[in-house]
């Protein structure tokens, strides 16, 4: 961690934003049929504005850069992300565009369902200058939402040789062009066994890794997370809790990893550092509203011991 007298790291997180309209229900009401929400909230969203969210809220200083609409929607995204403290110098405001919003129902179990709405136009839109984006940044994160704006500030990170975390939230290729461009990638479970056609996720880690050489880790919901280095399989064990509500938990995960491993600690330490922040925000109703903070992971970690 951080001596007492050094500015904490700071992180660009770069990718998708969205306004998310969450519901909690009991559970998902079956076709042509409605139900009560005992809870409701209207909260930024997206892996990489939500990563760039726990990152401030770990102490860490963040900001975000991606293509948003011109809109009011973008207004209320961007509200929500400077309430945390996220500079947003580096968006993008596409006129004639609308952001992105989605629709989520959270179960009694914290499960979530979602749909989401997407311009189409919002693909096409790239950063105005990569190079400055990332020449103040110690490490960037970035999803695989928005490619084409990523893409660009990835290569500008690499040219600069800071790391660059990849969320590897969509299904892809392994041989996609934006994975060769980080140095540490991290999969969901959907999303590793989309891209490798392995269902076992060890085995998939394995081809990812024989492919890529690289860092690469996979979460896999409440079960334990596994990642490799060296061609050797590791495991981080899962904090086991009750989940309330598991919208953000995995973009909680990659934010807190990132700011860990800016922050010195060893790859075991901060894939625990991580898991540690996730199982907290999954307690909590409110998606990345209610990200945990850094003294609330300290006391965590410290009651597991």
């Amino acid at each position: 961690m951080p001596a007492a007298d050094c500015q904490p790291p700071r992180i660009l997180c770069a990718g998708i934003a969205v306004l998310d309209e969450v519901f909690r229900v009991r559970q998902v009401p079956a076709i042509d049929t409605k139900t009560d929400a005992s809870a409701y909230v209207s909260i930024t969203g997206g892996c990489a504005a939500n990563a760039a969210i726990a990152i401030a809220r770990l102490g860490g200083r963040s900001s975000f850069a991606g293509p948003l609409g011109d809109d009011k929607t973008a207004d209320r995204i961007l509200e929500g992300l400077a309430g945390e403290g996220v500079d947003c110098t580096g968006c993008v405001r596409g006129p004639a565009m609308s952001s992105s919003v989605s629709a989520i129902l959270v179960n009694d179990a914290g499960e979530r369902t979602i749909a989401t709405y997407t311009d189409s136009n919002l693909y096409s839109v790239v950063p105005r200058d990569a190079p400055q984006l990332v020449s103040e940044a110690g490490c960037l994160l970035v999803d695989n939402r928005r490619p084409n704006f990523v893409t660009p500030i990835c290569a500008a990170a690499q040219q600069r040789g800071i790391p660059v975390v990849l969320d590897v939230d969509k299904a892809t290729r392994l041989d996609d062009p934006l994975l060769a461009l980080a140095s540490h990638l991290i999969f969901s479970g959907e999303g590793l066994r989309a891209t490798t056609g392995m269902a076992e996720l060890s085995e998939g880690l394995r081809a990812a890794y024989g492919k890529l050489a690289r860092f690469v880790a996979v979460t896999d919901g409440a079960n334990d997370a596994l990642w490799c280095n060296s061609g050797e399989i590791h495991v981080s064990s899962a904090f086991k809790t009750k989940a309330v509500d598991t919208l953000a938990a995995g973009d909680t995960f990659h934010g807190a990893f990132a700011l860990a491993m800016m922050e010195g600690s060893a790859l075991p330490d901060a894939m625990r550092f991580a898991a540690a922040a996730a199982a907290l925000k999954c307690q909590r109703f409110g998606g990345s509203s209610t990200a945990p903070t850094r003294a609330e992971v300290g006391a965590f970690l410290t009651r597991y011991g």
